[in-house]
């Protein structure tokens, strides 16, 4: 999609802010109780991938290696297989598009590379609208994902800093998605999920929107505008850690404790291709 396309696109969706309800009641939707929906209306901050090369360093760091140097030791705490670089050849903008690539390679003792780019320390924020529109890559053991940490992960070492996933899959299941929440007593396979699975089409062959309307005390999920979950501290067993500035992520990791190894069917190099990265307030 060129700029002026994408400028085009960013209006529409700012007009469709402004008219989106202060309240919705649930009818039609997936979600049983009363939607709180506030109308975020101003861009604060996107990344629309328009300049081709590494990803722009004034929005977006890199996590680097396997995550055996972290408290887990373990894989980024989930046994998972690749190793993240910085490398144009697993992290790079083409076209007006983000691509992270997972490739199977021998890198560093690893048998897989992949990217894992982030928001630490330049973009962090609490509350509003966070969205991106993504296509994602497909195979058994890939675990591609759009979600967010608690910029206060060093104090609060996880999950007591908060985790939002935003989007979450398992790249065997191209029809499903999960939105879930991570904090003290509820992480891990503990963690506060949903799954939202598409009708008559895969998330692996084109693009689509996923989302977040986060307020105090309530966590909306979205995919293509369509609410289908809505978290609050009630539906939790434990604290709710939701409400100082969390930072971004983007990445694609293989193998793992949620999706399992790559098997002889997986095909390499497999893409998650981002379009554009929008927040509002």
């Amino acid at each position: 999609m060129n700029i002026n396309n994408k400028l085009k696109v960013t209006g529409k969706l700012v007009f469709r802010m402004l008219v989106v309800s202060i309240l919705l009641i649930s009818v039609g939707c997936s979600v049983d109780e009363n939607q709180t929906v506030i109308n975020f209306k101003n861009l604060v901050k996107a990344d629309e991938f328009s300049v081709d090369g590494a990803p722009d360093n004034s929005m977006w760091g890199y996590d680097i290696g396997t995550g055996d140097d972290t408290p887990s030791g373990s894989g980024w705490g989930n046994n998972e297989l690749q190793y993240y670089t910085d490398r144009l050849d697993n992290v790079k903008v083409e076209d007006g598009m983000l691509h992270i690539i997972a490739r199977k390679e021998g890198y560093m003792g690893a048998g897989y590379t992949s990217g894992r780019i982030i928001t630490r320390g330049k973009f962090e924020k609490a509350y509003g609208r966070f969205e991106a529109k993504i296509q994602l890559p497909w195979g058994q053991g890939l675990w591609p994902a759009f979600w967010m940490l608690g910029a206060n992960c060093d104090e609060s070492p996880w999950p007591a800093c908060g985790e939002i996933d935003i989007m979450e899959n398992r790249g065997q299941e191209p029809t499903l998605i999960n939105g879930s929440v991570h904090g003290p007593g509820y992480s891990a396979g503990e963690a506060i999920t949903k799954s939202y699975e598409i009708m008559g089409d895969r998330f692996d062959t084109g693009f689509h929107v996923f989302g977040i309307e986060w307020g105090p005390k309530y966590i909306n999920y979205y995919v293509d505008d369509v609410l289908y979950n809505q978290i609050t501290p009630d539906k939790i067993n434990g604290e709710w850690v939701f409400d100082h500035p969390f930072y971004i992520i983007l990445n694609v990791a293989v193998g793992g404790n949620y999706v399992g190894a790559p098997n002889a069917e997986t095909i390499f190099p497999q893409t998650m291709l981002v379009d554009y990265v929008r927040i509002y307030e």
